[in-house]
């Protein structure tokens, strides 16, 4: 399991996949959520926008990822 510390509030999933380095750029995020399964908190997430939370868990293909604050 990974952890990422999020700045602020939360960050959305676009941004996440590009902070991860899971993408080069902002205009690949659309593609990669529309062809890769993400399960958020065990349900399938694919949304951009979605706002992800300290606490909350991610799954990309084997990876899991944990997000905590930036306390």
């Amino acid at each position: 399991m990974k952890t990422f510390t999020i700045v602020g509030e939360y960050i959305t999933l676009g941004q996440f996949v590009k902070a991860a380095g899971l993408v080069d750029t902002g205009g690949m995020v659309k593609p990669f959520l529309e062809d890769t399964k993400i399960l958020y908190n065990g349900e399938v997430e694919n949304r951009r926008g979605k706002k992800i939370y300290p606490n909350d868990k991610l799954q990309i293909g084997k990876d899991v990822y944990l997000f905590k604050h930036d306390k």
